[in-house]
């Protein structure tokens, strides 16, 4: 019981794959996503302060680190899935939210119960910080994708996430979002010299939705 409860936990995040049986070359693990999502967004929070944006840092660890805890409980469902319909996002939705609940509950002492509520709630929202998660989150898809799709797997699937991970991106009003749609997609068609998939091309269509 206790803040041991938490944070032995976490050690069920390495074992909980991404996109699970579809990775041919490379498997991710929820934590690995977890920290990559911190970097990506810390160097967009950077990027926005540069234009004259404030952030909020405390929160924006806080959400991004965080973000995907509920994943201990429900599992990594694939992205197809659980966007299959507003209504189907809805609910399991309230399924992680309600167990995150009941875990803080019943395993985190009184004096502590607010802050893990604030700090394990769903990050996304329109805030620059939840939009800052949003896109690093989103980034992470980009690159499982295409990583995928570079070292030759064929499986559609991950076109259609890499797609879906782009038009997300690209809706987002911030300023390292143009930054990313400038400087960093560039180089990454540029790296994919060989690929069952034409890169370029998806990556036109994304940006012409």
């Amino acid at each position: 019981m206790g803040i041991h409860t938490y944070f032995r936990s976490l050690n069920d995040l390495e074992r909980i794959i991404r996109t699970p049986g579809k990775f041919k070359f490379e498997e991710h693990s929820v934590s690995a996503h977890s920290w990559k999502v911190v970097q990506y967004a810390k160097t967009f929070a950077d990027i926005e302060e540069q234009h004259g944006t404030q952030i909020d840092w405390k929160k924006l660890y806080e959400i991004t680190s965080s973000h995907d805890y509920g994943e201990i409980f429900i599992g990594d469902i694939k992205t197809p899935v659980k966007h299959y319909s507003l209504e189907l996002r809805s609910m399991l939705q309230q399924v992680e939210e309600g167990m995150i609940r009941h875990f803080i509950d019943e395993n985190i002492p009184e004096e502590f119960q607010p802050i893990f509520r604030r700090q394990l709630r769903e990050g996304k929202d329109s805030s620059v910080e939840g939009q800052i998660l949003e896109v690093a989150d989103k980034m992470d898809q980009v690159y499982e994708a295409f990583i995928e799709l570079q070292r030759g797997n064929t499986e559609k699937e991950f076109v259609i996430m890499y797609q879906s991970a782009l038009v997300k991106i690209k809706n987002i009003d911030l300023h390292c979002v143009r930054y990313f749609l400038n400087h960093i997609l560039p180089d990454i068609i540029e790296e994919c010299t060989v690929s069952p998939f034409d890169i370029k091309r998806i990556t036109k269509e994304a940006l012409a939705q």
